[in-house]
């Protein structure tokens, strides 16, 4: 759980705007100027006109110069747009990498690990089995090679020299015996050394892609990072972020109406095959009862069950780490916040509060690399500003399991997660939902 809510952060002087005052917020200046030119011009037309007429062709020249600046402006704005989404996607896909080249690591360093076990046993039977051969050889060698003669001329009686010649040839098959086995050990020790060896490239192969893609990553960020920067230098005027904040947050609202419904349609769907299913159920008791002879025969159709409601303070938390903003609070960009934000180092892993399914896993303008799970009964969670998405729409998750790596995408500050928890839609307090720690 969240240790400690960080402060706010402090806002630009004045000064400082005025210094950051944008290219789009002059172009506003130039065309209220201009406009204001050209009324003065076309009052004074009446009194002087050609004079009029040229300063009206003055103004005229301004208003086009301004209008296609502003038009630039737009243009920049959305190529920025659009890079910013790239760069995002970008860091998203090298990071999802980098975590399955991690697991696979993992794999091979548990593999390398049973090998090496394995060759351990090995080498401690080859010892066993070369002193117990070695006792054998040092018998034969004081026996002689002329053993079973000696064995047969050296007793009285017929009785004794078929026991000791029996002995003999016991010892002589455990010798041939020993040694076929210490030879099939040696060579499962030889092949076990060699998967060794090829699990120990393997093994530096993905570290080697791991130190990469961690590189890689990280230059990833560093190039966003500056991205960022020079997109915060274009909006600093206040009234257009928050005219684009307030596009952003619309977007994600005809995107949860868009999923709510296609959830409630899914529903509806749901309920009317299980409707179905028990008035066929309910026909075909009462043809059984009609017909007893014929009843019995068919299984009834399986009713799928609805999912189990979220229970209040029984959600596990998405992420460890500090709580910046609250239910209620503000945001770092000024917008109010309708979830929480929660920082913590970047690649972090975050996972899935409650049982469900993915139903939107992209990009999205505001919030970034975006992961939505539908958990059923009008619930849903949201986790923003990813660095990678670890599930794709359709897929499964259990409580606990990892969807996403925590990032700074769509523009936020500093690594952080976004989450809200939505009922039917409206968001609701994730503190009340999520278990106390």
């Amino acid at each position: 759980m969240p240790a400690t809510v960080s402060a706010p952060l402090r806002p630009a002087s004045p000064s400082a705007v005025r210094r950051r005052l944008p290219a789009c917020r002059r172009a506003a200046t130039r065309l209220l100027t201009a406009t204001a030119l050209l009324l003065i011009a076309t009052l004074a037309l009446a009194q002087n006109p050609r004079e009029a007429e040229r300063r009206l062709e003055k103004v005229r020249g301004e208003l086009k110069s301004v209008a296609e600046e502003r038009r630039q402006l737009e243009g920049k704005r959305g190529d920025a747009a659009r890079q910013l989404r790239d760069a995002d996607e970008k860091v998203a896909t090298t990071g999802r990498s980098l975590a399955q080249t991690q697991q696979a690591l993992r794999q091979h360093q548990q593999t390398l690990a049973e090998l090496e076990r394995k060759r351990d046993t090995l080498r401690s039977g080859l010892v066993r089995q070369r002193a117990e051969l070695a006792q054998l050889l040092r018998a034969a060698y004081a026996i002689g090679s002329n053993a079973p003669l000696k064995l047969l001329l050296a007793q009285d009686r017929v009785a004794d020299a078929n026991r000791l010649l029996a002995y003999h040839r016991y010892l002589q098959r455990e010798r041939a015996q020993r040694i076929a086995t210490l030879t099939h050990e040696l060579q499962a020790l030889e092949q076990v050394q060699r998967e060794v060896a090829a699990k120990r490239q393997q093994l530096s192969a993905a570290q080697r892609q791991q130190q990469d893609q961690a590189a890689a990553l990280q230059r990833d960020r560093t190039q966003r990072a500056s991205l960022v920067s020079e997109l915060d230098e274009r909006y600093q005027d206040r009234s257009e972020r928050e005219k684009a904040l307030g596009q952003d947050a619309k977007a994600l609202e005809t995107l949860l109406a868009n999923l709510r419904a296609a959830a409630a349609r899914a529903e509806a769907e749901r309920r009317a095959a299980a409707k179905r299913a028990a008035a066929e159920q309910a026909a075909q008791a009462k043809a059984a009862a009609k017909h007893p002879s014929r009843g019995g025969s068919k299984v009834p159709p399986k009713v799928v069950a609805s999912a189990p409601a979220l229970k209040v303070g029984g959600l596990g938390w998405p992420l460890s780490g500090d709580l910046i903003a609250r239910y209620g609070g503000k945001l770092p960009d000024g917008r109010t916040s309708n979830g929480v934000l929660i920082a913590a180092p970047a690649g972090s892993t975050i996972t899935a509060v409650a049982d469900g399914t993915v139903v939107f896993s992209d990009w999205m303008t505001g919030y970034g690399m975006i992961l939505i799970v539908d958990h059923g009964n009008g619930y849903m969670s949201l986790y923003a500003h990813n660095d990678a998405l670890l599930r794709d729409p359709g897929d499964r998750v259990k409580r606990g399991d990892a969807v996403a790596k925590v990032g700074n995408s769509g523009g936020q500050g500093r690594p952080a997660l976004y989450f809200e928890l939505r009922r039917n839609g409206q968001p609701v307090d994730p503190s009340s939902w999520l278990q106390r720690r």
